[in-house]
């Protein structure tokens, strides 16, 4: 799981960073230091325009995880499976103990599946919004070029 999760990482990375190159033409026949100035002033203007300064992307943020225990379980999971489990073993077979043991085991198993499926979830929505900031920040430098007179592709 945590193998997928670092390949998901690393594939949105590339992504974002091949997705993020803009090639600049003078189209007024712009020198090179007038260019170089007109693409430091955009650059500039959309980072206020945005909020988004690609040189220092925001920090991740983690998400509030909920609390589980070192087995990455949430807590009472299998005090409450084994609680389930014993009134179906009981009614079924009259063995309180094995349904007991069984429905423990697979409360457990499911609260480390609900556990690990929010925290995949909140990556992903972290990531959507961090590739949103750099699509807007590429929206707004590429406007503010094409208003001095480049070409941007």
């Amino acid at each position: 799981m945590l193998r997928k999760l670092c390949l998901l990482m690393l594939a949105a990375t590339l992504a974002s960073t091949a997705g993020a190159q803009q090639y600049v033409f003078p189209a007024k026949g712009q020198t090179p230091e007038k260019q170089k100035a007109d693409e430091a002033a955009c650059y500039t203007w959309a980072v206020q325009q945005t909020g988004f300064d690609p040189a220092k992307p925001p920090p991740p943020t983690a998400a509030a995880k909920p609390p589980t225990t070192a087995t990455g379980t949430t807590p009472g999971a299998g005090a409450r499976g084994a609680v389930k489990g014993a009134v179906v073993g009981e009614i079924v077979g009259g063995d309180a103990g094995t349904g007991a043991a069984a429905g423990a085991i697979a409360a457990r198993s499911q609260s480390r599946k609900q556990n690990a499926a929010a925290a995949n979830s909140a990556q992903q929505q972290q990531q959507a919004a961090a590739s949103q900031q750099q699509a807007n920040f590429a929206k707004a430098r590429t406007a503010c070029l094409e208003g001095k007179g480049y070409t941007v592709k």
